[in-house]
């Protein structure tokens, strides 16, 4: 669980990146989960968009992402989530909260 200091640091991380992948009316699928833990490992903070067509409130599909994937969510706003998950990779500069 996360402080709100600690969610605070990594919404401000979060404000500048850019969305990696998208959730639409197919929902979320193994290939996407995949994709998404695939890019967590390597980047630790990510941002998803969700699209209009989405079956579903962005608010719930944000904390369905991050329980599937063993991540947080540090936030949803419109039809954008941030999700953290601590990288297990040495080699990677950790997010330091």
């Amino acid at each position: 669980m996360l402080t709100s200091k600690q969610r605070s640091k990594l919404k401000s991380l979060a404000a500048n990146l850019s969305p990696i992948g998208q959730v639409g009316k197919e929902g979320i699928g193994e290939n996407m989960l995949s994709s998404f833990s695939d890019c967590l490992e390597k980047r630790e903070l990510i941002k998803i968009s969700i699209l209009e067509n989405a079956e579903g409130d962005p608010q719930q599909i944000g904390r369905e992402l991050a329980a599937k994937l063993n991540a947080e969510c540090v936030i949803v706003i419109g039809r954008k989530a941030v999700l953290y998950r601590r990288s297990s990779r040495q080699d990677l500069e950790h997010i330091y909260l």
